[in-house]
């Protein structure tokens, strides 16, 4: 896995968390959002989400730290994101 598609997947899981969408949720986006809920209020409580925000940094340099189960929603959460960009961009 890439650091790039890494930073992707956490971008993509940090605007479903900070978008608190509870049901129109694209397919997976809720189980990441559920998986990781507790885990980024532990690991970066005081974090704010958003382009200017710290959230993004903070899961970035904490992932490890991450429970098994987000850890693995983000990265099945990335290879849909990427399943999905390989599909729009193949004619």
């Amino acid at each position: 896995m890439s650091y790039q598609r890494l930073v992707a997947a956490i971008a993509a899981l940090i605007s479903l968390i900070a978008a608190g969408v509870a049901t129109a949720q694209p397919q997976g986006g809720g189980q990441a959002r559920e998986a990781c809920q507790a885990d980024i209020q532990k690991v970066c409580p005081d974090a704010k989400p958003g382009p200017a925000g710290t959230l993004r940094q903070c899961i970035r340099d904490h992932f490890s730290a991450l429970s098994p189960t987000c850890q693995g929603a983000i990265r099945a959460r990335m290879q849909q994101r990427q399943s999905a960009g390989a599909a729009g961009t193949s004619s």
